[in-house]
């Protein structure tokens, strides 16, 4: 999750602060790999599956359980949604312990940002499809886990080597072991603070593994810049991690002779936030957006890119600079599913 500037076209001198300085600040990367592509997405046809509700937004990340059923997506109120059909829309699937629906709604007078703390920010999600279970990375909370059918979460880790985890973010799942990787953005700052953590150049971020058979959470790797959204290979051989702020993907490698150690994979066109698999052995990596953006000129900016095993950028997605992508996910037919935190739907495009 990143929310790094604002979407309407105003003028430089009408822009917070913040947000002007985090425009000045280009990607740590030594530059964007070249794209070869076969064709370029045209992000903004595409199907709403718009959220019920005046002032429910966000649905960040988007998953499908081992049936094929959802997408289920978790909201700026707190919950996991799960997508029933046009007919019958989003119903409540899970929720973290202790949720009141009455104190966590959001209004004009109490908007999210005022009550995420307590009732919770779900970010990424990840069925393991042999047991059912949905494991939830959320904000506050830590990571979590539902069983299937939903309900009430159970929080399994709050902290790691004695740290407690500050901005629990990315999330993926190995099918075979049903070991869990997830990631800690940063040590010092919270999901309502996301901007400095860019502005900054935060390096505390930690890179996860959960053992569901022992209970036992191990740091991978520590010391990183904003690790935010992640995916096991196709392979199970490493892991992908989006480096939001250096604008990056980094690989770290889980099995075989370089086991423990990480490389950079790519450096993007803009700004990573969720990182999926594709059904081709590469990878969907949603872009907030491009580096060096700038709120005026043409209303199109990158959306995603689909990038190879190699880290070769092979496909874009262009949308929109209203719309900022949090995450893409592709299904059968070539269908894309696209999450993002601002916006009070999840849209989908046929690639």
């Amino acid at each position: 999750m990143v929310i790094t500037g604002t979407a309407k076209k105003l003028p430089v001198v009408a822009l917070p602060l913040l947000a002007i300085l985090l425009l000045l600040l280009p990607c740590t990367g030594a530059g964007a790999a070249a794209a070869v592509t076969s064709a370029t997405i045209d992000g903004s046809r595409s199907q709403h599956l718009p959220l019920r509700g005046p002032s429910l937004r966000g649905p960040e990340s988007v998953a499908f359980d081992g049936a094929g059923e959802g997408p289920y997506s978790g909201v700026s109120d707190g919950r996991v949604l799960k997508w029933n059909g046009q007919a019958a829309g989003w119903s409540t699937y899970a929720y973290s312990p202790g949720y009141d629906i009455r104190a966590c709604t959001a209004s004009r007078l109490r908007p999210a940002e005022l009550t995420e703390s307590r009732c919770g920010r779900p970010l990424g999600l990840r069925f393991h499809y042999g047991s059912g279970n949905l494991y939830i990375a959320d904000a506050y909370k830590g990571l979590m886990r539902v069983g299937p059918g939903g309900g009430e979460a159970t929080v399994l880790v709050t902290e790691a080597d004695g740290v407690p985890l500050r901005f629990t973010n990315g999330v993926d799942v190995d099918q075979v072991t049903g070991e869990v990787y997830f990631t800690d953005s940063s040590m010092n700052y919270r999901r309502s603070q996301h901007e400095r953590v860019t502005a900054t150049g935060d390096s505390t971020g930690r890179l996860l593994k959960y053992d569901p058979r022992t209970n036992q959470v191990t740091v991978l790797q520590a010391g990183i810049t904003y690790p935010n959204g992640l995916a096991i290979s196709a392979d199970r051989t490493h892991l992908v991690v989006a480096l939001t702020g250096p604008c990056r993907l980094l690989r770290h490698w889980i099995k075989g002779p370089k086991a423990g150690t990480s490389e950079i994979l790519a450096d993007l066109p803009g700004y990573p936030d969720n990182v999926r698999r594709d059904r081709r052995g590469g990878f969907w990596v949603a872009l907030h957006r491009e580096r060096n953006e700038l709120p005026f000129g043409p209303d199109s900016h990158l959306l995603a890119v689909r990038v190879g095993a190699d880290g070769q950028v092979l496909q874009v997605m262009r949308g929109p600079k209203s719309v900022r992508p949090t995450e893409v996910v592709e299904r059968k037919g070539g269908k894309l599913y696209m999450g993002s935190v601002e916006l009070p739907y999840v849209a989908v495009v046929s690639a």
